[in-house]
C-alpha cells in the first residue's frame, strides 16, 4: 500500500464500452511489407464492443458494488494517509491496523465480485482470438503481404504500411457478435489473459483521459434570472 492514490479497479469495468480511437494510416501494404496492431484489432472489433456493453448491462448491481468498495477503499487510504503526501508509510499503515483491516477485507470484496465480470470478459477475447489468425491471413492474400512486422520494431515506415484497419474489418464480417455466457468449468488461455490485460489498460487510460477533459471544461454560467418591469 505504498501508492495511496490507486488507479480503481472498477474503472476498467466502466471504461468497457469505450473503443479507444487509435488511429492507423490508409490501409495498404507497402513492397509486400505491413504492419498491424493485434491489441487494436481485437479492441476496436465490433463483437469486443457489444459484447463488453452487454457484460454491463449483464453485471450492472456488481459493478455498482464495485464502484461502492472502491469508493470506501480510496476513503479508508486517505484516512491512513496522516501527513497528507498522499504517499503510505509503513508507520502510517501500523498505526491504524482496524482500517488496514477493513481495506484488506474490502479488497478481497472487491476481487469476488470482479471475477465473473473478467471471466466474462475473458471468454469474448478468447472468441476474437481463436479467428484472428484467419482474418489475418486473409487481409494477407488479398493484399499479397510477404513480411508483416509490429509497429513497434519500426523506426520509420511510409504512408500506408498499417492494416490494423483491413483486419478489423476481417474481423468485424467473419465474427461480427460472440457470446458473452461463459461455459462452466471454462478457463481463458494464457494468451487471452495476456490480450485481456492490454485491451484494459488502453481502456483504463481512455477512461481517465476523458475524466480530464472532462473536469477541465469550464462550468456552465447559470441563467441569468428576468428582470421584473
Amino acid at each position: 500500500m505504498k501508492n495511496l492514490i490507486k488507479p480503481l479497479m472498477a474503472a476498467s469495468i466502466a471504461a468497457a464500452a469505450i473503443a479507444a480511437p487509435l488511429a492507423t494510416p490508409a490501409a495498404a501494404q507497402v513492397n509486400g511489407i505491413a504492419t498491424s496492431n493485434p491489441t487494436a484489432v481485437i479492441l476496436r472489433s465490433a463483437a469486443r464492443v457489444a459484447g463488453y456493453n452487454a457484460i454491463q448491462t449483464t453485471y450492472a448491481a456488481q459493478i455498482q458494488q464495485i464502484n461502492q468498495l472502491n469508493a470506501e477503499l480510496n476513503t479508508l487510504q486517505r484516512s491512513l494517509d496522516t501527513n497528507g503526501d498522499q504517499q503510505l508509510t509503513d508507520a502510517e499503515v501500523q498505526a491504524n491496523p482496524t482500517a488496514v483491516q477493513q481495506i484488506q477485507a474490502k479488497e478481497l470484496e472487491v476481487q469476488t465480485a470482479s471475477q465473473p465480470i473478467a471471466l466474462a470478459q475473458y471468454y469474448v477475447i478468447e472468441q476474437l482470438l481463436n479467428d484472428y489468425g484467419n482474418a489475418r491471413n486473409q487481409v494477407i492474400q488479398n493484399k499479397s503481404i510477404s513480411l508483416m512486422i509490429s509497429p513497434d520494431a519500426l523506426q520509420y515506415a511510409p504512408e500506408g504500411i498499417d492494416v490494423t484497419s483491413d483486419i478489423i474489418a476481417a474481423v468485424d464480417a467473419r465474427l461480427p457478435t460472440v457470446a458473452t455466457a461463459v461455459p462452466a468449468g471454462w478457463q481463458p488461455r494464457r494468451e487471452t489473459a495476456q490480450m485481456h490485460q492490454a485491451v484494459q489498460q488502453v481502456l483504463v487510460v481512455a477512461a481517465q483521459q476523458a475524466a480530464a477533459r472532462q473536469a477541465q471544461q469550464p462550468a456552465a454560467a447559470p441563467a441569468a434570472a428576468p428582470s421584473g418591469r
